[in-house]
């Protein structure tokens, strides 16, 4: 008779149990996202450095601020709110002003997490419900963009960059005159092919020597932190390669019936946000779906609507509003797309 003792408890499936914790995958994020933040400052200089800077110590400020009000222990160890500022950081243009950025970051953990009891919970990415926010507020210095690589970017900051709060941002034209740049317009890679039929070469994109947010840097970069997560089972495969697929899907058959008015795929998939979206956005755990086919279905979609806004839009980017989007329509996704219980007879 075996030894009752020697049973301690009975617990209900799963039984397997991976090793590995939130924090460590959170930890192993921001390690896959320090090359892209490092080519970030080196293209753009100190500006870049400072906006990081901000938008991560402000949005830790934020999150102790509010697991304090809130009575909940402190979420500061798990790494997941330095993700939130760094990726916060690399949707804003380089010389975004810094109070302006410290106002995306609070908003960011403030509404995008705190208000909805904190990681775990969020309903949507709270890096870009951060960026939304300023999008809304501050127009124009979301799409005040300056050149990679400028003379001096690390003996001198963007102009913009020290504006007190409040204030209109100085204008950099000026500033950029005075660097002997010549034929830079302002306008990012999606701005000239969407307006001027302009397209950028893709060694530039995949480089990322062109104007445009910080993170849109080296798809290279990006792409080898993705791998990276992936190879360690820290990120779905399927989530970035759904969202390249879905872009893929919509922008081929237009590229084909119109070459000289529409981009090509590979346009598509490497200028703007999306590669950075792709990789480290869209793989949000707590946001996207739980089940296997949900997750082609959410991945799908973000890339087939963020190139429906950049074709037929007003706005030259719509990855962050696919994603949106796509965060509020996945419960419903994961509801749709459950697999049958093993032995369920269909109700009559």
């Amino acid at each position: 008779m075996a030894d009752s003792r020697a049973v301690k408890s009975l617990r209900s499936s799963p039984h397997l149990k991976q090793s590995v914790t939130v924090a460590q995958i959170m930890r192993n994020v921001v390690f896959a996202l320090i090359p892209v933040c490092a080519w970030s400052v080196y293209a753009f200089g100190f500006s870049v450095l400072l906006l990081l800077a901000t938008t991560t110590l402000v949005c830790m400020l934020s999150e102790a601020m509010f697991c304090r009000i809130s009575g909940r222990t402190s979420s500061l160890g798990d790494w997941s709110i330095v993700i939130t500022g760094l990726l916060l950081g690399l949707t804003l243009p380089p010389g975004f002003p810094l109070w302006m950025a410290a106002v995306a970051a609070f908003v960011a953990v403030g509404l995008g997490k705190a208000l909805f009891g904190g990681l775990g919970y969020n309903v949507m990415n709270p890096a870009l419900v951060g960026r939304a926010f300023v999008q809304a507020a501050f127009p124009v210095a979301i799409t005040t963009w300056s050149p990679p690589f400028l003379p001096g970017r690390f003996t001198e900051l963007i102009p913009s960059t020290l504006t007190a709060p409040f204030m209109m941002p100085e204008p950099i034209d000026a500033w950029i005159d005075q660097k002997s740049i010549d034929a830079f317009s302002g306008a990012t890679p999606l701005a000239l092919q969407k307006f001027e039929q302009v397209s950028t070469p893709l060694t530039e994109l995949l480089t990322g020597t062109v104007s445009g947010s910080a993170g849109e840097t080296s798809a290279i970069i990006i792409l080898l932190g993705g791998i990276y997560l992936a190879a360690r089972r820290m990120m779905d495969w399927r989530l970035p390669v759904g969202v390249m697929l879905g872009a893929v899907i919509v922008s081929l058959p237009f590229w084909l019936l119109d070459a000289a008015r529409y981009p090509d795929p590979l346009f598509v998939l490497l200028s703007g946000g999306l590669m950075l979206a792709a990789v480290f956005m869209v793989s949000d755990m707590v946001a996207s779906p739980v089940t296997p086919l949900g997750v082609w279905v959410y991945a799908l979609f973000i890339g087939m609507l963020t190139v429906v806004i950049r074709l037929f839009g007003g706005l030259t980017e719509g990855v962050m509003y696919a994603i949106l989007l796509g965060n509020a329509i996945s419960p419903l996704i994961s509801l749709v797309t459950q697999p049958k219980v093993f032995g369920e007879r269909n109700k009559s």
